[in-house]
């Protein structure tokens, strides 16, 4: 039985990107090999949009490039995703 690992969607070709493009990464094929991959969108688990404006930290919040605050959005795909841990891990 393989270990399990979560992976980013956009990491393994998904079109969850912030711009919505696919862009998998070479890596995701030689983790598949060893690890079951259980993928995840933290952003889209939070609530937010494919495509949606690229955000960023500043002063300890997450804001769009426009200055919007999405900090809860943030929070909230981590919890999802810790929450995905817990049932897998």
């Amino acid at each position: 039985m393989k270990e399990k690992a979560l992976v980013s969607g956009c990491l393994l070709g998904m079109g969850c990107r912030y711009d919505g493009a696919i862009q998998k990464v070479d890596l995701t094929d030689k983790l598949k090999d060893k690890y079951e991959i259980i993928p995840i969108c933290p952003e889209i688990l939070g609530g937010l949009p494919t495509p949606r404006i690229p955000c960023e930290i500043k002063d300890g919040k997450v804001v769009t490039k426009n200055g919007e605050d999405r900090t809860a959005a943030y929070e909230r795909g981590a919890f999802e995703v810790l929450k995905l841990a817990i049932l897998h891990f």
